[in-house]
This record gives C-alpha cells, sequence and structure tokens, in this order.
C-alpha cells in the first residue's frame, strides 16, 4: 500500500475523531445538569430552575445537532479507508456500533424532541422522563463508543480464523481489560468539560452583571457536581494509569519518556519534564524524580516498569515527543481545574453564598470565563495520548494499522479530506453564530409555566 495513503488516511481520521469529540462530550454532562436542574423544579417548585432547563436546553439542542452531523464522517470512512479494518473486527467492532445506534442514538433521537417541544403537551413527570432519556442515552452512547475502543487498546474473547476476529466470548470482549477504565475515565472528562463550560458562562455573565441573580444559581450547582466529579476523575485516572504500565507497557513509558528498565531493588525515576529522542532511544534532556515513576506505574516503591529499549523499535509508538506532552498537558489542565476548583471553594465558604461578595471576586469569575476551552484541549490531548499510543497497532497485538488501511489513491483521501475541512468549518462558524446570539440574549424569564 502506498505509504502517503496510509498517512493520509490516519490524518483525515484524526482530523473527524478530534472535531466529533468536541460535541458528545458537552451532550452527556448537559444533559445530566439539565436533568438535575428540572428535577429540582418539580422537587422544589422554585420557577428560577424552570426557566434555567429552558435556557440550558437551547445549547443542548445546537450542540446536539453538530455532533450527530459531524459524526457521519467517521462512520464512512470505515469502509472507505478502513476496509480491511472492518473486515478483521467486524464480527465484534460492526455489532458495538450497531447497539450504539438501535440503544443509544435513537434514545436520543426520540426523546429529545418531548424535551423540547413537549411543555404543556405531555405532563410535567413525563417531561422529566424524556429529559433523562437523553441524558441516558448520551451515556449509553458513550459506553458502547469505548466498548469498542477499549477492546482495541486490550483485545479479549475472540480467536482469529481466516484473517478475521471471531468472537468466542461476548461477555469477555464487552467487559475485556481496559473497558472499566476507559469507560469511566472518559464520562467524568465529559462531565468535567459540560460543569466547567456551564460555570464559565455563568461566571462571564455574573462578571458583566447580566442577569447575575440568575446565573449564580447554575454557578453553585456546576461548583457543587465537580466537587463529586473532580475528586472521582482523579481516582479513576490514577488506575487507568496503572492499568495502561500492564496492558500496554510501549505506550506507558513513551508518555513518560522511560527508556531504561529499572533493575531489581530499584525504583523507576519519573521524567517531570524532558525531550525524547526515538532514534538515540533515550532522553537529550530530563528533569527527574527518583523512584517516583514506579510509584505511579505500580504504587511500588521500587516497582518494575519496562522501558522502550526493552521493547523492539518497530513496535514503539511514534511522535514520542507528542505523546510525552500531550499527557503532561492533560495531566497539568486537570490540576489546574482542580485547583480553580478550590479556590471557588473557599471563596463560596466566606461569601457565605451572598451574591455581591461573589461578585465581588472578579478575579474569579473571569478565571473560570478564560478556563472554559481547557477542559476541550486536555479531552483532546487525551485521545492524542490514547490513539497515537496505541500505534502502530489498530488492534493491539492483533492488527498493524499498516495492514488496516483500504488501498485507495492519495488523491481520493485528500479530496475527501477537504471535503471534510469544508464541511467543518461550515458547521463551526455555524455553531458560534448561533450560539453567540444564544449567550448574548441570556435566558428568558417570561416564559409562561407549562401545564401540570
Amino acid at each position: 500500500m502506498h505509504e502517503a495513503t496510509l498517512l493520509l488516511s490516519r490524518a483525515q481520521f484524526a482530523l473527524t475523531a478530534i472535531f466529533h469529540i468536541l460535541w458528545p462530550i458537552l451532550t452527556i454532562s448537559l444533559s445530566a445538569f439539565i436533568l438535575v436542574m428540572e428535577a429540582l423544579w418539580l422537587k422544589r417548585g422554585e420557577v428560577i430552575y424552570y426557566y434555567h432547563v429552558r435556557y440550558w436546553s437551547k445549547l443542548l439542542v445546537l450542540n446536539f445537532a453538530v455532533g450527530v452531523v459531524s459524526g457521519l464522517p467517521m462512520e464512512f470512512q470505515f469502509g472507505t479507508n478502513w476496509a480491511p479494518f472492518s473486515r478483521f473486527t467486524g464480527a465484534f467492532i460492526g455489532n458495538i456500533l450497531g447497539f450504539e445506534g438501535a440503544m443509544a442514538f435513537m434514545l436520543e433521537a426520540g426523546f429529545i424532541g418531548v424535551m423540547l417541544w413537549g411543555w404543556g403537551r405531555v405532563p410535567r413527570g413525563m417531561h422529566l422522563f424524556a429529559t433523562a432519556m437523553v441524558a441516558l442515552g448520551s451515556t449509553i452512547s458513550s459506553f458502547w463508543i469505548m466498548v469498542a475502543n477499549s477492546w482495541m487498546q486490550s483485545p479479549a474473547g475472540i480467536t482469529v480464523v481466516d484473517g478475521r476476529a471471531v468472537v468466542t466470548d461476548y461477555v469477555a470482549a464487552i467487559f475485556n481489560p481496559g473497558m472499566a477504565h476507559g469507560v469511566s475515565h472518559m464520562w467524568l472528562a465529559a462531565m468535567e468539560t459540560g460543569l466547567c463550560v456551564v460555570a464559565g458562562i455563568s461566571a462571564w455573565h455574573m462578571y458583566k452583571r447580566r442577569n447575575a441573580a440568575f446565573f449564580v444559581r447554575s454557578f453553585r450547582l456546576a461548583l457543587g457536581m465537580l466537587a463529586v466529579v473532580a475528586p472521582l476523575q482523579i481516582l479513576v485516572g490514577d488506575a487507568a494509569g496503572a492499568g495502561l504500565f500492564e496492558r500496554q507497557p510501549a505506550k506507558g513509558a513513551a508518555i513518560e519518556g522511560h527508556w531504561q528498565t529499572n533493575g531489581a531493588g530499584s525504583g523507576a525515576a519519573w521524567s517531570l519534564l524532558a525531550w525524547p529522542n526515538k532514534d538515540a532511544q533515550r532522553n537529550d534532556w530530563s528533569v527527574e524524580v527518583p523512584n517516583a515513576l514506579s510509584m505511579l506505574a505500580t504504587h511500588s516503591v521500587d516497582g518494575k516498569v519496562t522501558g522502550l529499549r526493552d521493547i523492539p523499535v518497530a513496535d514503539q509508538p511514534p511522535a514520542i515527543p507528542m505523546l510525552y506532552y500531550a499527557f503532561r498537558v492533560m495531566a497539568g489542565i486537570g490540576m489546574l481545574l482542580g485547583g480553580l476548583a478550590l479556590w471557588t471553594a473557599w471563596t463560596l465558604r466566606r461569601t457565605r453564598g451572598q451574591l455581591a461578595a461573589l461578585l465581588a471576586r472578579r478575579k474569579l469569575l473571569l478565571a473560570w470565563t478564560l478556563c472554559i476551552p481547557l477542559p476541550y484541549i486536555a479531552v483532546e490531548c487525551g485521545w492524542i495520548v490514547r490513539e497515537v499510543g496505541r500505534q502502530p497497532w489498530a488492534v493491539y497485538g492483533l492488527l498493524r494499522t499498516s495492514d488496516a488501511a483500504s488501498s485507495v489513491s492519495p488523491g481520493a483521501v485528500w479530496s475527501s479530506m477537504a471535503m471534510f475541512i469544508g464541511f467543518y468549518i461550515v458547521l463551526l462558524v455555524s455553531f458560534f453564530t448561533y450560539a453567540r446570539k444564544w449567550l448574548r440574549a441570556g435566558p428568558d424569564l417570561s416564559a409562561h409555566l407549562p401545564a401540570k
């Protein structure tokens, strides 16, 4: 196969994946946030919660629409650019993607209409149920997508017959070794992203003194939910990291710039910052913390951590410096957002929830506003680590990426990628045009309450 075709096919899939992932993560989290708001309205009877549901639902449907449309090119690429991959994995991946469409997308698509246009037409309890189904559908969707991806990272429950993966144990394939960490880490990342977006938008309105009494409610609720989600993400991330070094030692070593396997009785040093050099099989320079990598990877001071030099060069991931720093950007943003959340909790405690005192903390509100894009950057970096770090395998240990791509001309891939780029630019401009109008308009506090 032409080397250019492989590189272009990988670049095209990276483009579509990087763009598409921006939207489902907000759908997952924002639908859950809206569900909580609507439940509070029905429980407490305070009309302000109803107005919150109506306001944030507009962003949800706009985000949902772009997510659906932007995901279609990814599906087509399995047949056009990655036909050998589809033949090899179709018995499992095809079923899983079918489950996602039937169980999740249809659930979301069916009930989002009731959620948006059912006000006054269905009982309030039924409307709450519709909102819950939209939130559940988005979560189920992330579950099946991460099942498929985790299986590619740690395949199980199959045997290879005549060049195809044949499922011998569906339970083992679905609940593969990396599934629990993959699903939970991605779902929590989505929740953090959406809650940071809600907090940031609310902080912006409060900073501008626009409907501050309205947005302080969403600001507090988002921070309260983050107080639960953020610590869980840290725990899951730590467990996922330890599992990574066990299942994919090449990826683990690459993201930490670890070249030499530590000997018995001596811990592996962790490089805080370094510049990995794959050609020389070493770091050009490194700032290290003794024994820290053993603690991170094995939870033991002298735990063995396999170095890249013990892995054939052909099986080592490419672009190791990109992996190394993408991981650090992801982790650094997580630490920054955690610190900002602590600062906010301390501020809320000092102000005792008084709106005027909170509005006086303009630096805090501005910080949350400026942090809106950070969780998106962290998610993108996380996917770079997850996907580039799996290379050179499409299905880890079973199917190389070079054997998974279709034999099409580079020109065909170029032309389709150019079309996707133009299509995504139109989608992005359209989204921000409508989102800007929604943001500037603010909440409609004159809307009539629906009948019970």
